[in-house]
């Protein structure tokens, strides 16, 4: 496998206040791995690459994935849930296990969008290589407002390699995709691929114009809606890393580290040591902000 360039930030919500550029071979676990708890074999590293980065590992194996390498420097840079979905209980059942505070508040943000659309949700939905044309185009121009992609480049990608991916899987009817309209404006997209009966949960956003409506929320859980009703999926897959989003939405998840195993050089030991010191300052610094009640104006200085 080919290393490529990841910048291992130092991190203030979504500020970066810098970065160290390594080569790392990227080892992601799906989800059906990190349920079985399964450690990954480790390609072999060319002399270009810097080490590893293996996301998804079940928590519990962190201790067997350093030993697995050796005199490697093993560093864990974020703890987390991957959050799912079972599909299996169906819908009925999946929203009577929501929290009734939940469940309240999603039929409160669907009105209200709807109220503004004329009277009825405008959510369209698409699968087929010449909708996601249509689809693409305007998700596109969603994502560019977003704050994903200005600060973290993290929106819906426009490349060659993505735009023939999605095709591909719209070919083969495995990929799904959904815009909500809010008075006639596209305001939220979501795009899910589907692979072996798990749908995954790969680029979502809205536009921050829209931010009082909550429009990602609501066309959310009219995307589950829709997967539960076509009865052939497994699991949704929230993918890495936390949220409140993710946790209120999941119906299960497992404990999962994103590990780095990198070469052990002088560069890679001081690099280790400044952003592990680097994070345990934010964690303080978090705790704090939370004892005394300022996390809306710290979340505002982090935007």
């Amino acid at each position: 496998m080919t290393a490529m360039p990841l910048p291992l930030r130092f991190q203030v919500g979504a500020r970066t206040l810098m970065a160290v550029q390594r080569q790392l071979v990227r080892v992601p676990l799906s989800l059906d791995e990190a349920m079985e708890g399964r450690l990954p074999l480790l390609p072999v590293l060319d002399r270009t690459a810097h080490g590893y980065s293996i996301t998804s590992l079940p928590a519990d194996r962190r201790d067997a994935m350093a030993f697995a390498g050796g005199s490697m420097i093993a560093f864990v840079r974020q703890s987390y849930t991957r959050n799912y979905i079972d599909f299996t209980i169906g819908f009925e059942a999946y929203q009577a296990g929501l929290s009734a505070n939940t469940r309240s508040t999603m039929r409160r943000k669907a009105r209200k969008v709807a109220d503004v659309s004329g009277g009825a949700l405008d959510i369209r939905r698409f699968r087929t290589p010449d909708e996601m044309t249509a689809f693409h185009d305007i998700a596109r121009r969603i994502s560019l407002r977003t704050y994903q992609e200005r600060l973290l480049g993290g929106g819906l990608p426009d490349d060659d390699a993505f735009l023939r991916q999605m095709y591909s899987a719209a070919a083969a009817d495995s990929v799904r995709a959904w815009l909500l309209y809010v008075a006639g404006e596209p305001a939220a997209y979501l795009y899910c691929p589907v692979q072996g009966g798990v749908v995954r949960y790969d680029h979502v956003g809205h536009d921050p114009a829209f931010n009082d409506l909550s429009p990602g929320g609501v066309l959310q859980m009219a995307a589950l809606e829709d997967l539960f009703g076509e009865g052939r999926f497994a699991r949704f897959d929230f993918t890495e890393g936390d949220g409140q989003h993710k946790r209120q939405f999941a119906t299960g998840g497992v404990p999962c580290i994103d590990m780095l195993l990198l070469r052990a050089s002088l560069v890679n030991r001081l690099t280790t040591v400044a952003l592990g010191g680097f994070n345990r300052s934010m964690a303080l610094g978090k705790r704090a902000t939370n004892r005394l009640g300022l996390q809306k104006m710290a979340k505002r200085l982090r935007r």
